[in-house]
């Protein structure tokens, strides 16, 4: 009898080249990219499962993924395997073949994101597309500001029109602002997002930031649960998944590449 088995993989890529995680006729996304290149490797049809669904432009500096598949390899030729069959974009940072049933979205405890903005003048060339600019910010009133949303809570106010979940409720386990050099991180940790939370969250903090909202003004919007009265998304290109959590399964986080060189997120 054919033994199928579970494998989760560590993945990197750059969300710029996608129009986001899941697949979708006639655009390019990281799950075809990586259900093609999986395929080919195990030499039958493979499905993948992600730990967060990311928006078009998103970044992943470690987004988990699982598949099952009754193909025998070690986890090394998992790993070099579909990396040299993925567009340069992605990349396999780690793969483990697992004694146990494993789902990485239904598995996962809590993801974590960190959020980027760059806050130099002129707005930034060369990385454009790995951060989100913004006239001057003032990280610690963001700080401050942001701590009303630790909790569970109704974020109405930060989800989507297109959010298809079941309930707009979630808890927020930390979140934290920081400046390092000339960036400032949004850092949050949840037990699940919702559609476009994260960049909405950013989005209203880069307006306490900047001095256009008074934190005050940031606590009683969100108590008003009113997505049309909050400020505007912010950009996808700012947003990296960086860690997710399970109970079975040992991670540590993967910074985004612009502050692996600094210590703000130690």
């Amino acid at each position: 009898m054919t033994k199928t088995v579970s494998v989760a993989l560590g993945v990197e890529y750059d969300g710029g080249a996608f129009h986001g995680f899941q697949r979708q006729r006639h655009v390019a996304s990281v799950q075809q990219a990586l259900e093609e290149a999986v395929s080919r490797v195990a030499d039958e049809p493979v499905r993948v499962i992600a730990a967060g669904r990311t928006d078009a432009g998103v970044h992943a500096a470690q987004q988990v993924v699982s598949f099952a598949t009754t193909a025998v390899r070690s986890e090394d030729a998992w790993r070099r395997g579909i990396s040299s069959l993925t567009p340069r974009a992605v990349g396999v940072v780690w793969a483990r073949v697992l004694g146990h049933p494993f789902n990485a979205r239904h598995d996962a405890r809590w993801r974590r994101y960190v959020y980027l903005f760059s806050d130099v003048a002129p707005p930034p060339v060369i990385h454009r597309g790995l951060v989100a600019w913004s006239r001057t910010l003032d990280a610690g009133r963001m700080h401050a500001a942001a701590q009303c949303l630790v909790g569970e809570h109704d974020f109405s106010t930060f989800r989507a029109a297109a959010c298809q979940s079941k309930s707009p409720w979630r808890r927020l386990h930390t979140i934290q602002v920081a400046r390092a050099g000339e960036y400032v991180t949004i850092d949050l940790t949840a037990n699940a997002f919702l559609l476009h939370m994260v960049r909405n969250i950013a989005g209203a903090l880069r307006e306490v930031g900047t001095g256009n909202l008074a934190p005050q003004a940031f606590a009683q919007l969100f108590a008003q649960r009113d997505r049309t009265l909050a400020p505007a998304t912010a950009p996808p290109q700012g947003l990296y998944l960086v860690w997710v959590g399970y109970p079975n399964l040992e991670l540590t986080a993967r910074l985004p590449p612009l502050l692996r060189a600094t210590d703000a997120m130690e």
